[in-house]
């Protein structure tokens, strides 16, 4: 299993590597829904265009992790991606903003 590839439509029997709410990896029979960059913490949709681009240069690979949904994400610390989730951008940075302010 090359863990920098995206996963790979429902197949039986076969395992994908995810991350749970505390950001350890565990083993699933169900495909991850996001992808996300460790360092970066960030997660988006599998198809995000800035992430493929990345991947296709031969970046990102490396820290690539998956996530079976998007609260499983942010549990685990991760912001969403601002290209392929602008919605869901704008509303984690206004409330970083409020969060952030004395």
């Amino acid at each position: 299993m090359n863990p920098g590839a995206p996963p790979a439509p429902f197949e039986p029997g076969r395992t994908y590597a995810l991350l749970g709410r505390s950001g350890t990896p565990y083993l699933s029979a169900t495909p991850g829904t996001l992808g996300g960059h460790r360092r970066g913490r960030l997660y988006g949709r599998l198809d995000c265009p800035s992430a493929l681009r990345a991947i296709s240069r031969g970046h990102y690979v490396k820290h690539r992790v998956f996530f079976p949904d998007e609260a499983t994400a942010v549990a685990a610390g991760f912001r969403p991606c601002a290209v392929c989730l602008p919605e869901e951008y704008a509303c984690w940075r206004a409330d970083r903003g409020s969060t952030h302010q004395p």
